[in-house]
């Protein structure tokens, strides 16, 4: 599932529609009119955590691309795409992804502050929130998009490894020092994640995410499903302290 840093990447690269009027909309997705798209000019393009936003005048596009949505600027895969524009410029395709019409102004939907990208991000906010659920662990804590917009597996498990905290400690045994620093670090690696996503070195710069050895301590990864998201964690049981 692609990651706030991606999603602010497909928001540089689609710039070259700002502006420009949509002249055909297709595609197999049925939960929206294409053809209310038709005629309408694209006025920005934003995005909020995972989800990806085409705003018009008096409506917004929203796509989300799941696990192993994909999206293709004037080309096309071997699929059939869930979404097409065609613009006077070039097109836009989006393949394996939710689409949806928001109609409400987008300030009345999003709380931009809890976005980890976002300039508008409020640190202070996601401690609050953290410290209201003192018996999550913190593994599912960060995969929470309320808390942290944006925020994938691939930063939980940097995050962790990087701030010396087991992914299976109690939010509420965490000292608040450590907390703070936990925020601090998922907005810094978020930024380093997107400056090496562009660079296409992201995967050199992983510490734990599907490593095998620690870099600290020369010994094997634990790797594990856990907490009630389940998903994939890589963490050392010697530099990562279990706060319960």
């Amino acid at each position: 599932m692609p990651e706030g840093p991606s999603i602010v990447i497909l928001k540089e690269q689609v710039q070259l529609f700002k502006g420009k009027k949509v002249l055909n909309a297709g595609g197999n997705n049925k939960a929206i009119d294409k053809d209310r798209l038709i005629g309408h000019t694209v006025v920005d393009f934003k995005s909020f955590g995972k989800q990806f936003l085409i705003c018009f005048k008096t409506f917004t596009v929203r796509i989300h691309l799941l696990m192993f949505g994909t999206y293709r600027i004037n080309e096309e895969k071997d699929a059939k795409p869930r979404l097409s524009m065609t613009f006077k410029n070039g097109t836009l395709n989006f393949y394996t992804c939710s689409v949806k019409v928001i109609e409400e102004p987008l300030d009345e939907v999003f709380d931009w502050s809890g976005d980890i990208m976002a300039d508008e991000w409020d640190a202070k906010k996601a401690l609050k929130k953290l410290q209201a659920k003192p018996d999550t662990l913190i593994c599912d804590a960060l995969l929470d998009q309320d808390i942290f917009a944006g925020l994938g597996n691939i930063i939980k498990n940097e995050v962790l490894f990087r701030v010396r905290i087991h992914p299976e400690s109690r939010v509420g045994a965490i000292p608040v020092k450590e907390l703070k620093l936990l925020i601090k670090e998922v907005r810094h690696y978020a930024f380093q994640f997107l400056e090496w996503k562009k660079e296409y070195k992201l995967k050199e710069h992983w510490l734990a995410h599907t490593k095998k050895i620690c870099p600290r301590d020369n010994v094997p990864f634990h790797k594990a499903h856990l907490g009630k998201t389940h998903r994939r964690t890589f963490y050392c049981d010697l530099c990562q302290e279990l706060y319960a």
